[in-house]
């Protein structure tokens, strides 16, 4: 693999092949999308290995001291040889990055492979094709977040930790002396604790693009234009805190954070610039200085960083794998933007040259990021395998009547959308519901006419009574209730999604292998929706391919929604995205054989694009930022001179040499669900085929899971079939 390296004593910077490291136990291999430039840190790095040796002993007179004690301990000429051995190696560069995970090492359980996950560390997360990072270093990146701005995630937790030490209050104002990558983001930050900014920097550009991301004002530190705007902002009073994120050798920083804060405020050091205190400004003032570590808690402890030893989240809430994962969720929903801080992409071969243009102020940039080969160029469009399953029939019981069904889970969907059209109906019985509390089981059992309720899942189970077992409980727990069911022989209806992850999915279908039950139904009620399916048959058979648009304006989320906890319940989007591939599916008769998705930047809004075997396409617009009073569904085909439309359940219309329009719907939206249970109902009576095959019901899942890959890829997904 290449890597790019720089001899501190020569001055020389190279891209070398070097071996691929191993997947050590406690960490993970991740193969490089994107690794991040640090414009201060690094170039004063490489600056410093230019200089002359009394050059580089002015600038480091820590190590210099080092040195010196050295020579008392072990005497001049075993210094100087150990000395100039490390000075004339090579040295690594880089620390933030994001990338894809290649293999996965033991005691590892939190991502897999083919997972993209942001990583930090001057040791872990360099510029190289391939990094072994350990477990406090690396963070999932959220759906929807582009791997060029996950790159960003260890300065963003730099400049995270470094707010944190200001401890920031709603309606405080603050200074930021130094608007480079690390003062751009503190800005962005603080406006997003509700703190009012006044940016300071030399450089009028900078200045001006602090100000386009939230700074109030912002000026040379020598203009009068910054001291009338902290005197109007804070009536004359001074900053509540100041953050010092330049770098050099001028003192002029902490003398102007002395003189525009006010008594007892706070002075954050972030950057590496001199410090040499004015006692008495800073006295008279009682000036509370505070130094900000890097990431946070955890960084230079090798018991959290190699070991993976986390600190209790009681004691220590913010460490730095949190502030990481805290800073990518703020990307990923638009509360700070990365993107106008990108000031050039180059390709990971052309390193040195960047590194050149850079350090002689050819490149002027803010962030400069690295693009990676494989991530760039792709030999061939990546891969998702569709499982099949060879299903041995087991016997069918024969199924008495009434149909006895019981429930796990009785939330808000199944009390609403399910129980109302199967209590009452004949030829259904409800015998037991399956609740985590006792009291939700007993309010089913008393609204719906249970006959009975439980918190026992496996006396369900084991009930040979039970015909049918419906699965409607939150998204994590479907895939393993679904194959604990069918394992058990029971015909399932499980709602959406059936599986969160390929592996779940493969569970899944070895339950059904293993048991020969293949009686399953997963809840696509859309292409049961009394509307579609008279839209279809008005449309008529297809002769070429078609286009289908389905615009979904899914609307933001209630703060609290279980929606949101991503890491366990899996994206919006995996949860039911599925809904509408089934839809787009079943309208144009076939499975998909590619999956493309793309994603706004810093939200849930995706467009996914389906291709068909005969050529049709289907783009799925699910957006989440719409008026609320638009419609939520709206669906247009287009093939053979014919268009269908549907709005929202509401209305449909067919246009070719003849026009059909239904007529209103007169109350609430058909969705399909009545229609859905009664042939889900009828297939468990009569032992007939379920009302949606299993590969059309794996196919849906897996194009679902492959929207994740596809974003992470930027790039098409192959949608590839057993044979």
């Amino acid at each position: 693999m290449k890597q790019v390296v720089q001899n501190y004593k020569s001055g020389e910077l190279a891209v070398l092949d070097v071996p691929v490291p191993g997947c050590k136990p406690g960490g993970v291999l991740v193969r490089t999308a994107y690794s991040l430039i640090s414009t201060g840190t690094e170039l004063m790095k490489v600056s410093e290995a230019g200089m002359s040796m009394l050059g580089k002993a002015r600038s480091r007179p820590d190590q210099v001291a080092k040195v010196m004690q050295s020579v008392a301990t072990n005497g001049v000429p075993a210094t100087y040889r150990k000395v100039m051995g490390k000075l004339d190696s090579y040295t690594p560069l880089g620390y933030s990055l994001c990338g894809v995970v290649e293999q996965v090492g033991a005691g590892v359980d939190d991502v897999k492979a083919g997972d993209l996950v942001a990583c930090a560390g001057n040791e872990h997360a360099l510029h190289a094709e391939l990094n072994w990072v350990p477990k406090n270093l690396y963070v999932p990146v959220p759906d929807g977040l582009e791997p060029r701005h996950a790159a960003f995630g260890t300065v963003g937790s730099i400049a995270m930790q470094g707010v944190r030490q200001g401890e920031p209050q709603l309606g405080e104002v603050a200074l930021v002396i130094g608007l480079g990558l690390i003062g751009q983001l503190v800005v962005q930050l603080l406006g997003a604790s509700g703190v009012r900014v006044v940016g300071v920097d030399p450089d009028p550009a900078r200045c001006e693009l602090a100000e386009r991301l939230g700074a109030v004002a912002c000026g040379d530190p020598e203009s009068a234009a910054v001291e009338a705007a902290v005197a109007e902002l804070t009536d004359g009073h001074g900053v509540d805190q100041v953050y010092l994120a330049a770098g050099g050798g001028s003192n002029q920083p902490v003398e102007l954070a002395a003189r525009l804060c006010r008594d007892r405020g706070r002075v954050v050091d972030i950057g590496k610039c001199r410090l040499d205190l004015p006692w008495n400004a800073y006295y008279e003032k009682e000036l509370d200085v505070r130094f900000s570590r890097s990431y946070g808690p955890g960084r230079y402890d090798p018991e959290y960083e190699l070991e993976g030893r986390d600190y209790p989240i009681g004691y220590v809430r913010w460490t730095e794998r949190r502030n990481l994962a805290c800073f990518l969720d703020l990307v990923a929903r638009g509360r700070v933007d990365v993107e106008p801080l990108v000031s050039h992409i180059a390709g990971f071969d052309d390193a040195v040259e960047t590194y050149q243009r850079l350090k002689d102020g050819d490149l002027k940039a803010v962030a400069v990021l690295f693009r990676y080969p494989e991530q760039a160029v792709e030999a061939e469009a990546p891969a998702v395998a569709v499982p099949s399953v060879n299903v041995k029939r087991s016997p069918l019981r024969t199924a008495g009547t009434p149909v006895r069904l019981a429930f796990v889970g009785a939330g808000n969907y199944a009390t609403s959308m399910l129980l109302p059209h199967l209590a009452g109906r004949d030829g259904v019985e409800l015998s037991t519901v399956v609740t985590t509390t006792a009291l939700s089981g007993a309010n089913a059992q008393r609204k719906f006419g249970f006959a009975g309720a439980t918190t026992d899942l496996d006396a369900v189970l084991g009930d040979k009574a039970v015909d049918a077992v419906f699965v409607v409980t939150r998204h994590s727990s479907h895939a393993e209730l679904t194959r604990r069911a069918l394992l058990a022989g029971k015909a399932v209806f499980v709602e959406k999604p059936l599986a969160l992850t390929e592996d779940e999915l493969a569970g899944v279908l070895a339950a059904v292998e293993e048991s020969g039950n293949d009686r399953l139904q997963v809840g696509f009620n859309r292409r049961f929706a009394p509307l579609l399916t008279e839209a279809k048959k008005r449309f008529g058979a297809r002769t070429g391919p078609a286009s289908l648009r389905y615009l979904v304006n899914a609307g933001r989320l209630q703060h609290g929604s279980w929606y949101l906890r991503q890491g366990t319940e899996g994206s919006r989007f995996a949860g039911e995205g599925g809904h509408f591939i089934d839809t787009a599916s079943w309208l144009l008769e076939a499975d998909p054989v590619s999956v493309y998705a793309v994603a706004t930047s810093g939200n849930d809004d995706l467009q996914v694009v389906l291709r068909y075997p005969d050529g049709s396409t289907a783009t799925i617009s699910y957006v989440t930022n719409g008026a609320p009073g638009f419609p939520k569904e709206t669906l247009d085909l287009v093939a053979d001179g014919k268009v269908l439309r549907l709005d929202d359940f509401v209305r449909a219309s067919v246009h070719g040499r003849k026009r059909w329009v239904s007529s209103r719907l007169p109350q609430a939206r058909d969705k399909g669900q009545n229609a859905e249970l009664a042939a889900f109902v009828r297939a468990v009576r009569s032992g007939g085929p379920m009302p949606v095959p299993l590969e059309s019901l794996v196919a849906t899942t897996s194009a679902t899971l492959a929207v994740r890959s596809g974003l992470a890829g930027g790039v098409p997904v192959t949608l590839e079939r057993a044979r």
